[in-house]
């Protein structure tokens, strides 16, 4: 490294696996990371326990700690672990470990962020992880259909998964709580690392908490944008690189960025891309970070934690 970011406090918001790309590539730059991950999935594994206990959904935060787990072996098996589902024919059919795991110390603890914490320093992880809001949330969305007609489509799978045009996206409850060391993380970070993943159900789904919006757009924070490597059918379908600024832009008018990491295979119109970014008062690092099979669309962790490095060097951090 020509520059020691150890010690530089970065804050990675997100979920899913595009959380887990950067918090893979962050643990190899900083030993001061937090993960803030959103908490509105109602599918599979997770919206089973969700609905059972009343509890904030698992998967997205037991990724985030697979993610942060060391390449040594303890590291690499209890990844392995968190992220092992069951098959049979009975209850368990479907379950990752990892969240049956976080729901037996939220429910040891009677607190989100003590189970979390608790999961952390089982796995050794290099980093913290913690919760958008203590609260389930739902995400629904306003979009407009093949007929022209505006439909309202409820919960995290279906927003995803949809073909209509989103042109609007909320929670519910419409005011919830953010958590408070998350809220903390933010406005004490030296940078602020948003995506890549589900643009509306992972990403912009962190400015629909208030508390922490208006944290977000007062931290003092760099803010570096990680593009999508592919525009997957569904809630982005055909998006271009500069769709996903555009969106931000018109979802949250007065938020600046600082850097927008892009790899240049996925990019099909850099100046373009340039002038939006520059309208949102970011800088365009562009940089091959995507994995180097051919096949792949999944980002490099060695790849992008040399992107990170090479943004933090240019922004003077």
């Amino acid at each position: 490294m020509a520059q020691d970011f150890q010690n530089t406090q970065v804050v990675a918001l997100g979920g899913g696996h595009g959380l887990a790309a950067s918090l893979r590539a962050l643990r190899r730059v900083t030993s001061e990371l937090t993960a803030v991950v959103g908490v509105s999935d109602n599918g599979g594994s997770s919206g089973r326990l969700r609905e059972q206990f009343n509890i904030v959904p698992p998967g997205d935060l037991r990724m985030a700690l697979a993610a942060l787990c060391g390449d040594d072996e303890w590291g690499s098996t209890w990844a392995r672990v968190l992220q092992h589902r069951f098959v049979s024919s009975g209850d368990l059919n479907g379950h990752a470990l990892g969240n049956l795991l976080i729901t037996a110390l939220w429910q040891e603890t009677g607190d989100v962020v003590a189970g979390l914490d608790w999961v952390a320093r089982l796995l050794d992880a290099k980093g913290r992880v913690l919760p958008l809001s203590t609260e389930p949330l739902e995400v629904f969305a306003y979009a407009i259909n093949s007929q022209g007609c505006e439909v309202e489509i409820l919960g995290q799978v279906a927003v995803a998964l949809t073909n209509d045009v989103i042109h609007t996206i909320g929670l519910r409850p419409s005011n919830p709580p953010a958590c408070p060391q998350a809220l903390a993380a933010v406005r004490n970070a030296d940078v602020v690392v948003l995506g890549p993943g589900s643009w509306f159900t992972s990403v912009l789904t962190h400015f629909h908490v208030p508390e922490m919006s208006q944290a977000l757009h007062d931290t003092d924070a760099v803010r570096v944008l990680v593009l999508n490597l592919n525009t997957p059918s569904g809630e982005t379908g055909g998006y271009s690189a500069q769709r996903y600024l555009e969106v931000l832009a018109l979802q949250q008018p007065n938020f600046r960025l600082d850097w927008v990491i892009a790899d240049p295979a996925h990019v099909t119109d850099v100046e373009t891309l340039l002038k939006v970014a520059e309208s949102i008062g970011a800088k365009v690092h562009l940089a091959d970070v995507k994995e180097y099979s051919e096949f792949s669309d999944k980002h490099d962790t060695e790849r992008l934690a040399y992107a990170f490095e090479n943004v933090f060097t240019s922004a003077g951090i």
